[in-house]
């Protein structure tokens, strides 16, 4: 990835991509919000989220830590209606949709909550409970 002042001069020469993310969390009405951003060949999508984090928008929420804490499978989201990882799937010059995993809990833009049922502490504490 360029630094800020590369990817600050590309957006100002007109090579971006636009994208576009589901927003909002449970109780309020879906919306769709756009955000223009960089674009440069082999940029991941992950790298646009962070510049729009940056940049644009502070609020806009998703989950990785591959970075920070070498814990992989965080960034999953769907692009385009397809399930990626936001880390390893590229940017395309048209831009793309994301949109929060189905069949989990949504909490915020694109958070969904990764922990399954089984692992969760009222699960686990049913089976304290629970004779052999």
């Amino acid at each position: 990835m360029k630094n800020d002042a590369q990817k600050a001069r590309a957006l100002a020469q007109g090579q971006e991509a636009v994208v576009t993310v589901r927003r909002g969390s449970p109780g309020e009405a879906v919306r769709y919000q756009e955000f223009r951003v960089p674009y440069e060949p082999g940029m991941s999508i992950l790298d646009a989220l962070m510049w729009i984090r940056r940049y644009g928008d502070s609020t806009l929420a998703f989950r990785y830590s591959c970075i920070n804490a070498n814990a992989c499978k965080e960034c999953t989201a769907l692009v385009d209606g397809k399930v990626a990882y936001l880390c390893t799937e590229r940017l395309k010059p048209g831009g793309v949709t994301l949109e929060p995993l189905p069949k989990r809990r949504w909490i915020r833009d694109l958070v969904t909550d990764i922990v399954s049922p089984e692992e969760r502490l009222g699960a686990a504490q049913r089976k304290e409970g629970e004779t052999p």
